[in-house]
């Protein structure tokens, strides 16, 4: 299975659910993050790496950054018709660049549930020992 798949919770919360990333960096957990969100969707390990989309943002804020991220991602596959299910993000202070790899949706993919978007509900980012773990909830 993926490691960036495995690195990824849910907990549970009323009507939405919340998200869960964990990595070794505060990149790694964004990652995690964007991996859960997308795998409450379809099934990731199905999704094709064929494109590839770059994005870009600027945020201090490290909590609201992740949830940036996290609608910057859903907001591109909107736009694109996509699905991802590979993610890479660096951080140059304040700037965020990442990436998306995944593919169009197609019949084959299995649909699980939309997500709407990520919210400030529950959201922490925090470093846990070695850990850093990336959390909120997402409108479902």
């Amino acid at each position: 299975m993926d490691p960036v798949i495995e690195s990824s919770a849910y907990f549970e919360h009323d009507a939405d659910i919340g998200v869960v990333g964990r990595g070794a960096t505060l990149e790694e957990a964004f990652e995690s993050a964007a991996a859960g969100m997308f795998a409450i969707m379809t099934e990731l390990p199905a999704v094709r790496r064929s494109r590839t989309v770059r994005l870009e943002f600027e945020e201090a804020d490290t909590e609201l950054a992740l949830v940036r991220w996290l609608n910057l991602l859903l907001a591109r596959a909107r736009e694109q018709g996509m699905v991802f299910a590979e993610f890479r993000l660096e951080r140059d202070g304040a700037v965020w660049r990442g990436s998306a790899t995944g593919e169009s949706w197609r019949r084959e993919l299995a649909r699980g549930t939309e997500v709407k978007g990520a919210t400030l509900t529950m959201l922490r980012v925090e470093q846990c020992g070695d850990e850093w773990q990336a959390r909120c909830v997402v409108d479902v």
